[in-house]
């Protein structure tokens, strides 16, 4: 990996200084390591690891508005590949310059490989508080599937621990509708996780639903998958085989006690209950009396 563990460590700011001087934005320099430079919008293409799938038009007509009044207060970050530049980060800045119909725009040129591509596109998002947990999670993936990487050194890249990157991993395990829930900001990552609880997607979608239709709180929906896990499971017991519960209560009656019979894909067990010494040795004797 090209870029040393502690520019990593230190983020996008390791990288990209928060405020440049008006000289600096003009340098114009024949190395392409140096300083700042105006690139043509229309020789800029975009990164085809950008980890962001939703951008909030709105915020980005924000954005476009501030970059017209006070300018760029940070250049984008592209780096030179095949005698183009590509966008590494700064997706939404060069967004908001093509919406103002701007030509050129302001950026530090980096030398990065495939891996710090994506790497400093998902940093500068999660630094900047902005990428969803969906997005966030299929940038975790193409880390693993991409670059061979393991849960371990995806949060290590990333500066996250080991539990944080495999509860937002789990995401993807969500129906398509939930996951752009999620995305969306319409249920959060506390209710995804909540959600992901039961085993079904019928039942997942249909919590989905209620937490929105009822606007329910993260604690409200783990009660919810919890009730409705339980009742799954005495929905299943009372599903057993007719021919297994009437055996069931043979034995019973010739015990006179609880008796369940489990049964595996390959034999199985029975249980027979019994509440004191006494109630043991009863049943004992009646066991060695039909042999």
């Amino acid at each position: 990996m090209h870029l040393e563990k502690r520019v990593l460590g230190r983020g996008l700011a390791a990288l990209i200084p928060e405020k440049q001087t008006a000289d600096s934005m003009q340098v114009l320099g024949s190395s392409i390591q140096q300083g700042v430079r105006n690139i043509p919008i229309e020789k800029l293409k975009a990164n085809k690891y950008q980890p962001r799938e939703e951008f909030n038009q709105e915020a980005l007509n924000d954005l476009a508005a501030s970059i017209k009044e006070k300018g760029f207060i940070q250049p984008i970050l592209v780096r030179f590949k095949d005698n183009e530049y590509e966008l590494i980060a700064g997706e939404r800045r060069l967004r908001a310059a093509k919406k103002l119909g701007y030509k050129e725009i302001p950026a530090i040129i980096k030398e990065a490989s495939d891996l710090d591509s994506l790497e400093l596109s998902i940093i500068e998002n999660i630094q900047r508080e902005n990428l969803n947990s969906i997005d966030q999670a299929k940038a975790y993936k193409r880390l693993q599937d991409e670059f061979d990487m393991t849960q371990e050194k995806v949060a290590d890249t990333i500066g996250k621990d080991r539990a944080t990157v495999a509860n937002i991993l789990r995401l993807l395990n969500l129906p398509a509708k939930i996951q752009e829930y999620v995305s969306r900001g319409t249920i959060s990552m506390g209710h995804a996780r909540a959600i992901l609880s039961l085993t079904k997607e019928a039942e997942q979608l249909r919590l989905c639903t209620k937490v929105i239709k009822d606007d329910l709180s993260v604690r409200d929906t783990e009660s919810y998958a919890k009730k409705m896990a339980l009742a799954r499971s005495k929905s299943k017991a009372s599903e057993k085989d007719p021919n297994l519960n009437s055996l069931e209560q043979e034995l019973r009656e010739i015990f006179g006690t609880k008796v369940k019979i489990l049964k595996a894909k390959r034999g199985g067990k029975i249980e027979i209950e019994f509440y004191s010494d006494a109630d043991l040795q009863r049943v004992v004797t009646l066991l060695k009396s039909k042999r």
